[in-house]
């Protein structure tokens, strides 16, 4: 059988591993990946290879910004900095009809700058702010909708660990990516934010507005969130102006935050104990993520499939937009059946050569690709962040969740069509750097 004939057979293998036997998805791309390579070339040279590349990646210095930045996030989490968030966004925000909804999304978008992840910023946020939505008589759908759709925000503004593990597989600047996601991520909230000014606009039933508050109510409100505003602040400007690299950003942030919340004594001994140990569990989970995807990616590179792929699509008579549009039905229909992670690292090697052999930025599709996979997060039947939501509401069943995030797929819509026709949204930031 030719290499590229058993690339192709890996990557059959691989999606019936993680859907039949419903092994995780690191642990799938690595048994795939060396059974693949012990086949084309030979057991011992599968060994060697394996090994080679996993002292290579466990002894990476740059693989440490995935804990710094996942630690700076819990860290924040365990202080309960979400809650003040969402209390500032409240209490400047509220007395606007369907304005605790818009509070939600933009206390979602503030602590997923900190965070990192779609469903940690669910968890939190549906346990902060569904029962002042319910106390406020929000229709259920509109309530739970926004907070999984906001939290999908996670992912795309920066610091976002699927941007950190892009980066890292494909040998692309973190700093670059970072600065790409940025108004793209700012352009899906305030997206987000219209579908709830819109919807209440034509059904004011699904969102009363709340109580206006004072104005010493709402300074009084602003300082636990203008602390994060300066970490974010800090992190992101010491990337942007060369001071840090991406992994001191990481750990500058995770000691910022710490001074944050010891200084405000907003953290115990024994809520630091539990974010440090979610951190260890999730950057374990991540790390082995991005080692199973180096094999596979390594297998697939011998096959030369991904090489051979890009070659016969660059060589179609067809619009390159027509082959984009083809990849991007492919990463909404992935995003909807499997995890956004395990999905970009098991395309990435096939579709990243294709994206650039027809010339498209590779920050500009990075980018593009985890707006339409992070979809993926409130889309049946997967849709992670629908289940955290509904598991977190008990009254509130997982239809009327699928229901309510239905109102805020257009945004993503119109997003990713604004990002397709203005490429400068995205590549506009990162051109600004100091090199």
């Amino acid at each position: 059988m030719e290499p590229v004939s058993i690339g192709l057979v890996g990557i059959v293998c691989l999606l019936a591993v993680l859907f039949l036997f419903n092994i995780p998805v690191g642990f799938a791309m690595a048994l795939v990946g060396f059974a693949g390579f012990s086949i084309v070339v030979s057991p011992q040279a599968a060994l060697s290879s394996v090994a080679s590349e996993m002292w290579r990646i466990f002894s990476s210095y740059g693989l440490a910004v995935i804990p710094f930045f996942i630690l700076m996030g819990n860290i924040c989490f365990y202080a309960g900095v979400s809650e003040r968030i969402y209390k500032a966004a409240h209490a400047w925000f509220g007395h606007v009809r369907g304005g605790i909804a818009m509070a939600t999304i933009m206390a979602c978008a503030g602590f997923a700058s900190i965070c990192g992840s779609n469903a940690a910023t669910a968890a939190t946020m549906s346990a902060v702010a569904l029962p002042e939505m319910k106390k406020l008589g929000y229709d259920k759908r509109l309530s739970a909708g926004c907070v999984a759709s906001g939290a999908t925000l996670g992912v795309v503004i920066p610091p976002s660990v699927v941007l950190i593990v892009i980066g890292l597989y494909t040998g692309k600047s973190i700093a670059r990516l970072f600065f790409a996601s940025l108004i793209p991520g700012l352009l899906l909230c305030v997206l987000l934010m219209a579908s709830v000014w819109l919807l209440c606009l034509l059904r004011p039933g699904l969102g009363p507005s709340a109580r206006r508050a004072t104005l010493r109510q709402r300074l009084k409100s602003l300082p636990g969130s203008i602390e994060m505003v300066i970490l974010f602040l800090l992190v992101m400007s010491g990337l942007y102006l060369g001071w840090f690299t991406p992994t001191e950003a990481g750990a500058a942030g995770s000691f910022f935050a710490l001074l944050i919340v010891f200084a405000g004594r907003t953290i115990t001994f024994s809520r630091l104990r539990a974010a440090i140990e979610d951190s260890v569990k999730t950057s374990c989970m991540i790390i082995m993520i991005v080692a199973g995807a180096v094999i596979f990616g390594k297998f697939m590179s011998i096959t030369r499939l991904p090489f051979e792929v890009a070659g016969m699509v660059a060589g179609l008579e067809v619009p390159r937009f027509f082959i984009l549009a083809l990849m991007l039905v492919i990463y909404v229909v992935g995003g909807a059946i499997m995890d956004a992670l395990g999905l970009l690292m098991i395309t990435i090697p096939i579709f990243f050569p294709v994206a650039e052999k027809l010339g498209y930025d590779p920050l500009w599709f990075s980018v593009i690709i985890t707006i339409i996979t992070t979809l993926g997060a409130i889309t049946p039947p997967v849709g992670i962040n629908t289940f955290v939501v509904a598991g977190s509401a008990r009254d509130i069943p997982l239809e009327t969740v699928f229901r309510g995030v239905s109102y805020f797929i257009p945004a993503f819509v119109i997003c990713i069509l604004l990002l397709l026709i203005f490429p400068g949204l995205v590549t506009w930031l990162p051109g600004l750097m100091v090199r």
